[in-house]
């Protein structure tokens, strides 16, 4: 690997880096306070469409992971922006929750089933059938098709869930119609993410557990990328990609004196 700058600022993923089935990495609380007290800026990033930045802060701190609202960085509120820099004031018909509809909201975009620019699609509890048939003629009849993110499932502690992507797979082979996906490994949403604490590629690392979509779009938009061991991701099948991250590590309790 060519040598780097410095790391001057961070992004992180939050399932499988932060957090792990419904608990705390070991080191990730410390990791975070150490964060925060090196004034360094960074971002906790998650492909999860449902929740706001605010909810996802309280979440996190009943776990004692103490990150600001405005450090949280959701595939909702990188695709409201995109959408109002593709087409400020639009309108959209949205299959999501507050994560979703909140962001859309906030950059000014009317939510619509008459006519809309667009389909949106996100994370739900209750994908409902009514809505996919919705969406589905909605696209038929000219709307552009957006969905926040690509994964086909998501962590519960019950086990894996349908997410966005298996739906928008539905969608697209009832419409012949694919979808653009803002999150990752779109390196867009690694972008978004940048622009938002103005940092640099060359000086910042993307931390992540999944070799296909955290360490892909970290590597796509130029970043350092870390890969740590305490999600999905293993040595041995970060192996056998073509692609590879800066380095492996057990877990972000191994980035505390870094910091």
């Amino acid at each position: 690997m060519s040598e780097r700058k410095a790391i001057e600022s961070w992004l992180t993923d939050m399932d499988g880096v932060l957090i792990h089935e419904g608990q705390p990495v070991p080191g990730a609380p410390e990791f975070v306070r150490k964060m925060r007290a090196s004034g360094k800026p960074f971002l906790v990033l998650t492909n999860n469409s449902i929740y706001t930045a605010r909810d996802l802060q309280a979440r996190l701190a009943r776990m004692d992971l103490h990150v600001p609202e405005e450090s949280i960085w959701t595939a909702a509120l990188a695709t409201a922006q995109f959408l109002s820099d593709q087409r400020p004031g639009g309108s959209a018909y949205v299959i999501g929750e507050a994560g979703l509809t909140t962001a859309m909201h906030a950059v000014g975009y009317v939510l619509s089933d008459f006519a809309p620019d667009y389909v949106v699609l996100g994370e739900t509890r209750t994908y409902s059938f009514e809505a996919i048939t919705k969406a589905v003629r909605l696209i038929n009849d000219g709307a552009r098709f957006i969905c926040t993110n690509p994964d086909p499932t998501g962590p519960s502690t019950e086990g894996a869930l349908p997410a966005a992507g298996s739906v928008a797979a539905m969608i697209e082979k009832a419409t012949n119609v694919k979808p653009y996906f803002v999150g990752k490994p779109n390196p867009m949403m690694m972008r978004s993410a940048l622009n938002t604490i103005n940092g640099h590629s060359e000086s910042t690392a993307m931390i992540g557990d999944r070799m296909d979509t955290d360490i892909l779009c970290g590597l796509e938009a130029g970043l350092e990328t870390i890969l740590v061991l305490t999600g999905i991701s293993t040595r041995e099948e970060a192996e056998r990609y073509p692609y590879r991250p800066s380095r492996i590590i057990n877990s972000v309790a191994d980035l505390i004196d870094e910091l």
